[in-house]
């Protein structure tokens, strides 16, 4: 065959396919014909019907024979139509009629299915809606297409509502095609067992898919046997699905690798799908699907033998029990094993009871689903008399509940059976107090069936629980039962004589009553033959489980009752009904703005997506704000030849997971990680022939290998000296690579942010004897957050940004800032056909939150006490899940609407998201809108606002409501992302100018800041007129030593301001105004100054008023008998005053005594001396005499020296931060005696350095502009670097502060 014959033939098979296709999808599209219209009347049943003309097999659409539809003897909700379709059936949609020339019609109903014509099950809409919408009128008609195809024999219709004008009147439809399946029926000990010839196994794959249905909770569904002794089973236990792995038949216990499903023992038909790839198995239970990672020995592994309903001998001595139901349509890899097993064929061994037909026991429930549910039964006839017996099984998801009531005749009293914390309990009454309690069982509030039995035989009261198994109780007692039984609770209009209920209501289902060992036929009982009801369901169980699958998120618990289901989120990070919103920030710089400082913070880098929140250190004590993730081996690691081999490999394991910290790098502006090499006889990149010694893995995932060094540009093969034109050899591009015997280094940042973080290090040049290396890989650092400073500005009301359709079909979470001048707008809205979702501002204090799911508009608003229209940033979070709404303003209490318990929860938009608008362009938004993002995930406003008219891209004007921030005279600075906190006039220092100042004084310590002119002062601080007639000086001390001089001002004049503690350890303020009249010295009333605790003192003059305050004790005004300025200036001294000709002698002796302690944040006006001492000395007119050692002994935290760095977060949820080793390292190791010995060295060493500083400071001398700096090791010529400490330990301070 030729080419040419070869295409045509492919497109043949192609269009052949194509059609087979289209009639396949058309096939599904034509499953519509009508199913009751041709009918007999046989097939049609009723609970009552009005007349012989209303019978139910005139209920036919669009018919008009009789009375033109089918109406009851009574309207009332225990009514109901039922239509035998004479086999099991594929039904897809219900359409209803009132009717014909009436005003009756349903305005609601309820469908149920069956099988049987028993246990019927009730279809529901989302698994949540259980009523359908009905007519407006008696003619037209109203189709509902089923969601979900429901396969019956059996429907039947039960009105809700009707017409309140008229009665119930009905005419149907349903719409389906025929079905056909095969089906086989297993006791528990039968079973079909199937062995797969070669030829069939599938090593890479298989299918399974099957429907069953049964009464029991227990037995094995599937068991497939493989090569290597390995076993998968798919297993009922107390009706869930179990996915379990067996070895080799040993006895050990199976390994749990998948739980799916609930209440499976319902006795209704459940779809059960497994689909194998390899190691990866999706396992499907109904609707809802749950992927499993499998162990990878199954990647290769065929199915040699399969059982279904049971297998011997899985370990243990006991055949496992078997599956007691029926099996539907069994699907292997595409083939009917059903047929097979029909047919006798030889691949098939038929075990046990088989019959190819469901053979179903008829159980009838009955559900008490509210609180005026109750059933009434005759009680103990006259051969009875002398004792009781009652005997039901429940099941429900109550902690407590009234089961069963009833009167003692013969001793006037009751008895109650009832459940209180889940447990069993017995009381019997007599003229109010409990003559008997008894109780058994626990945790009934499970879901399952459990039996109860009450007998009083001859003397002896029994309960049982679970035929004994689930507790027994006894006493030496007799009852016996009045005339009537009441279970579930009491009829509402009873006086209180027959029935009384102190207890909770029980919602829940019954079956299998008995009285007296004889069984209630509970169909007499619906048709009103026996006993009465009220708001029962009869011939159905309506348990639902809403906590299957789970509703809540993030690995929230979930706990339910009968009508609603509860979230814990304690230990997820997460919070709200559903979990669903983070309680962390998803940012270091996100901190900062809260006001928080440097330490370690959870962040959730996805807000409420799916990645968990990780651990961090945010370093926010520089401008820029860090984030730091740390590794297993920042240290300084140092390198020697080894005769193993010729390569040294280390590999970073990072105290994070891989999509947390991929999500952090991705979200940060910039991320940084250091890589440096110290090298000695040992090249890095270049080589001869090109390819380089040493390399790095960095990245996604195990990383891609990278040639280049920190500095330098990827892909370059190069250091960073290299780049920059600086190596020591021209003729290589690294430092290391000139191979010299003096010790090179070749550092720097790694910055290419798809290359982070730095996975491995490999190193290649160590195999000779004189080669030595050492090198670090610092923690990664990142900076900056794309989300909190992405915001668009809407000039007018007109203008909007659009963006594609929002998905939150079921949970949605939204969070903005907005900041505005206007007073009512809308912030974000999306439509749908009829649901919407909606936040807008609707005054200028009221922000309103609406949506409609299809339960009508819902709206949560939250008012607020001050204007929102502030021209101030304000944050907005609206959630919404199928619990409820909440909407919260910044700091304001959440306000809360809750969702209907049966309604519509799949929130369906289709329009695209407006956001500072509407689709009618009506009620826009003017103002900012800031960092706005919609589960989890941030909309790029600045991208769409470049190209829309109208919208701006960013919003300045951050310090109107992050200027609070900046504190003590700290001045809030505007930028383009957020501010900055200028601390130059400020005597604190800090990301926020909060960290104080202090420093340790000896008696030796002089610190002398010299005024460059006398009116330098006024001209520097725009706070002071001209000349100088006030003062402001204030110093936080601590200090043991009295008397002392605390601080020292002096002019060119001979006047000055001294500040001293006494001999009496009392504060003293002299002012010397005038050169020539004596000193003015001003007492304060607080004592114990000299106590080595911290004291702050504030002391402001006004012309000749003077204020003195200590600490938090009431101000002392002080008056001066001058009231001169004190101008000319000279200089300010702190500790000990080294030239005192100027001083009053008493001043220089008590000068000339130093101060020994602590000052800190000392500030004269707008001057900070001790600030500019420290931290900059060299652009400072500081002198600075003796030891002058920077510490935090002026911060109150100081008092405790074990206070630890505290970890930030909002939950007590467990986090630390590990650490770990190289995975190979020349130098260090685990041994604990070389531990020992090094740390023995260390102590010695740093001994001999301290005696020695110690020597040094005692020396007199003096160092002008002396910079503090910490301890730093002497570089040695034997290793000529030193070992960084990380950075998140050292307090930096901005180096572009500037003091005069």
């Amino acid at each position: 065959m030729d080419l040419g014959t070869k295409g045509v033939a492919g497109i043949i098979v192609q269009v052949a396919l194509l059609l087979s296709s289209s009639r396949g999808t058309a096939g599904e599209e034509v499953c519509d014909s009508a199913l009751v219209s041709n009918l007999p009347p046989s097939s049609f049943r009723s609970s009552s019907q009005l007349s012989s003309s209303h019978a139910p097999g005139f209920a036919k659409l669009n018919r008009r024979e009789g009375a033109g539809g089918w109406s009851p003897l009574t309207s009332d909700r225990y009514q109901w139509l039922e239509v035998d379709l004479g086999e099991r059936t594929k039904i897809t949609a219900v359409a209803t009629q009132g009717r014909y020339g009436s005003s009756d019609w349903l305005t609601s109903y309820l469908l149920m299915f069956s099988d049987t014509g028993h246990n019927w099950k009730q279809y529901r809409q989302e698994d949540s809606i259980g009523s359908f919408p009905g007519n407006s009128n008696a003619d037209s008609v109203v189709q509902y297409k089923l969601q979900q195809p429901a396969i019956a024999r059996f429907l039947r219709l039960i009105p809700l509502d009707w017409n309140p004008s008229g009665r119930i009147g009905l005419r149907l439809e349903t719409y389906g095609c025929p079905y056909t399946s095969d089906v086989v029926s297993l006791d528990g000990g039968s079973s079909l067992v199937y062995r797969l010839s070669p030829g069939l196994r599938r090593t890479y794959g298989d299918i399974f898919s099957l429907k069953f249905k049964t009464l029991r909770n227990s037995g094995i569904l599937l068991h497939a046997e493989g090569e290597g002794g390995l076993s998968l089973s798919l297993e009922l236990e107390r009706g869930k699905l179990q996915l379990l792995l067996r070895r080799e038949r040993t006895s050990h216990e199976p390994r749990r690798l998948a739980s799916l499903g609930s209440l499976l023992d319902d006795q209704h038909w459940h779809r059960l799908a497994v689909e194998r790839r390899s190691s990866q198995l999706n396992l499907t239970v109904d609707k809802h699907t749950e992927r499993v990672q499998i162990p990878a020995e199954f990647s290769r592994w065929g199915i040699e033998k399969l059982s279904v309903g049971g297998v011997q001998d899985l370990g243990s001595p006991e055949t496992k029990r078997g599956f007691h139901g029926c099996l539907e349509n069994l699907m292997y890899n595409g083939l009917n094993r059903m047929e097979l097993a029909k047919h006798n064929d030889h691949q098939v061994t038929v075990v046990g009871n088989v019959t190819f037909s469901c053979a179903e026991p008829v159980s009838v429930a009955v559900t008490f689903p509210g609180p005026q549910s109750f059933l009434r039964l005759p009680g103990a006839t006259a051969s009875s008399l002398g004792g009781v017996s009652v005997g039901f099984q429940f099941r429900t998801w109550n902690k407590a509940g009234l089961l069963l009531t009833f009167a003692l005749p013969q001793d006037g009293g009751v008895a109650w059976l009832y459940l209180s914390e889940a447990r069993l309990r017995l009381q019997v009454h007599k003229a109010g107090r409990a003559l008997l309690e008894l109780s058994a069982g626990s945790a009934l509030n499970d879901g399952q069936w459990h039996s109860v039995e009450l007998s009083s035989r001859r003397g002896c009261l029994t309960i049982a629980v679970d035929k004994q198994e689930g507790g027994v109780a006894h006493a030496s007692f007799s009852i016996t039962a009045g005339s009537q039984l009441f279970f579930g609770g009491c009829p509402a209009e009873e006086d209180g004589q027959e029935c009384k209920n102190p207890f909770s209501i029980f919602q829940g289902c019954m079956r299998l009553l008995s009285l007296e060992d004889q069984p209630v036929d509970l169909i007499m009982v619906q048709q009103r033959l026996l006993g009465n009801y009220s708001h029962l369901q009869i011939d159905m169980c309506g348990i639902i489980d809403r906590c299957s699958p789970s509703r809540c998120e993030h690995g929230g618990r979930c706990s339910q009752s009968w009508t609603v289901f509860h979230c814990n989120c304690s230990d997820s990070g997460y919070s709200g009904a559903t979990c669903h919103s983070s309680v962390y920030e998803q940012s270091c710089e996100a901190y900062k703005h809260n006001g928080n400082t440097s330490g370690h913070f959870y962040i959730d880098v996805d807000g409420s997506g799916p990645i968990k929140p990780q651990l961090v250190y945010c370093n926010m004590t520089e401008d820029t704000t860090w984030m730091e993730i740390q590794h297993n081996n920042t240290e300084f690691t140092r390198l020697r030849p080894s005769a193993g081999g010729n390569q040294h490999s280390v590999h970073f394991d990072y105290f994070t997971e891989e999509e947390q910290l991929l999500a952090a790098i991705s979200q940060s502006e910039h991320c940084e990680q250091e890589l440096a090499y110290h090298c000695r006889k040992s090249r890095l990149l270049n080589t001869p022939e090109g390819s380089p010694f040493s390399w790095w893995l960095g990245g996604p995932g195990p990383g891609r290998v990278q040639t280049y060094w920190g500095g330098a540009q990827p892909g370059s093969q190069q250091c960073a000296c290299g780049l920059q034109g600086d190596c020591v050899d021209p003729q290589h591009y690294c430092n290391c690579d000139a191979d010299r015997v003096e010790w090179a280094e070749d550092s720097g940042q790694l910055t290419h942010k798809e290359s982070l973080p730095v996975r491995s290090l490999v190193l290649g040049d160590l195999q000779r004897p004189e080669s030595e290396a050492a090198y670090r890989v610092g923690p990664l650092r990142c900076h900056g957050d794309k989300s909190l400073w992405n915001a668009a500005f809407f000039d007018k009301e007109t203008s909007y940004l659009h963006f594609p359709t929002f998905h939150g079909e079921l949970s949605a979470d939204i969070s903005f800032l907005f900041k505005t001048t206007a007073s009512s707008g809308v912030f974000l809205e999306n439509l749908g056909i009829r649901d919407f979702i909606r936040i807008e501002l609707s005054s200028s204090t009221q922000v309103v939150f609406s949506f409609d799911v299809g339960n009508g508009p819902l709206e949560v608003r939250v008012e607020s006490s001050v204007p929102l229209n502030d021209n101030r940033w304000h944050r907005v979070r609206a959630e919404r899940n199928v619990k409820e709404a909440s909407l919260r303003l910044d700091e304001l209490p959440a306000a809360t609407q809750e969702a209907p318990a049966d309604g519509h929860f799949h929130l369906q938009l289709n329009s695209q998201l407006f956001i500072g608008g509407t689709a009618s362009r009506q009620k826009g938004f003017q103002g900012c809108i800031r960092s706005l993002q919609l589960n989890g995930v941030t909309l790029d406003l600045e991208e769409r606002a470049r190209i829309t008219p109208g919208v701006r891209p960013g919003c300045p004007g951050h310090c109107s409501s992050y200027g609070s921030f900046c504190q003590n005279q700290g001045r809030c600075v505007e930028r383009a992302t957020g501010f900055h906190c200028d601390c130059s006039l400020s005597a604190y220092t800090g990301v926020f100018c909060h960290t104080e100042v202090s420093a340790s004084f000896t008696s030796e310590t002089s610190v002398s800041y010299t005024f460059e002119e006398p009116y330098e002062l006024s001209r520097n601080s725009s706070a002071l007129p001209s000349s100088i007639y006030s003062d402001v000086a204030s110093l936080s001390f601590r200090t043991s030593q009295s008397p002392a001089v605390l601080f020292y001002v002096s002019s060119h004049d001979g006047a000055y301001l001294a500040l001293l503690i006494n001999k009496h350890e009392t504060l003293e303020v002299r002012y010397k105004l005038d050169g020539s009249r004596e000193a003015e010295v001003l007492r304060s009333r607080a004592r114990s100054l000299a106590d080595g605790q911290l004291h702050t003192v504030t002391i402001r003059r006004l012309t000749d008023c003077v204020s003195v305050q200590i600490d938090q004790n009431a101000r002392e005004e002080f008056n001066l008998t001058s009231d001169g300025e004190f101008s000319a200036v000279k200089s300010l001294l702190l500790g000990k005053v080294h030239e005192s000709d100027d001083l009053d002698p008493d001043l220089a002796r008590l000068a000339s005594l130093g101060f020994t302690g602590c000052l800190s944040v000392v500030r004269f006006n707008s001057i900070s001396p001790l600030k500019a001492a420290l931290l900059h000395p060299h652009t400072s007119p500081v002198v600075i005499t003796g030891p002058l050692l920077q510490s935090n002994c002026g911060s109150s935290a100081s008092a405790n020296p074990y206070a630890a760095e505290n970890t930030h977060h909002l939950t007590d949820q467990p986090g630390s931060v590990g650490s770990g080793q190289p995975l190979v390292n020349a130098i260090r190791t685990d041994s604990a005696l070389i531990g020992g010995v090094i740390a023995v060295v260390i102590f010695v060493i740093v001994t001999g350095l301290a005696i020695t500083a110690r020597f040094l400071y005692r020396r007199k001398e003096t160092y002008r502009n002396q910079e503090v700096k910490g301890v730093k090791q002497e570089d040695s010529q034997d290793f000529p670097f030193n070992s960084q400490a990380d950075s998140q330990n050292v307090s930096g301070e901005n180096p572009k502060e500037y003091f005069i």
